[in-house]
């Protein structure tokens, strides 16, 4: 069972991939991105994880008495939450703005954009 989140990351992840690489619309592709972005979140949880591990703690026990979870871990994933909910935010607003000017989402319609 300890590979498990391992495959559920993976799965997830993949599962993103596809639907970004299938995208035929700016909006799907974000909400795609993000998919792969929860990915991240499962990997790092798995491997903070500590089988019976409890809060770090110290104030009722002796430390290295119980095992506890890594808190550099948790912190690391609220900070991937955090920003990925900020990069999800900023391409939906350039998303809306090319909605605006261009009058599609639709990246093959978006001719005046390539190079």
């Amino acid at each position: 069972m300890h590979v498990l989140p391992y495959l559920v990351a993976a799965y997830v992840f993949l599962v993103g991939a596809y639907g970004l690489a299938t995208s035929r619309n700016l909006i799907h592709a974000v909400g795609c991105l993000a998919v792969c972005q929860s990915a991240t979140y499962v990997l790092l949880l798995a491997v903070g994880y500590r089988d019976g591990g409890t809060a770090p703690v110290f104030s009722d026990i002796r430390p290295g008495s119980r095992p506890v979870v890594d808190p550099v871990v948790q912190a690391l994933t609220l900070t991937d939450i955090v920003v990925g909910a900020t990069v999800t935010a900023l391409l939906l607003a350039l998303t809306v703005q090319i909605a605006k000017r261009h009058g599609t989402v639709d990246p093959d319609e978006l001719r005046e954009l390539r190079g």
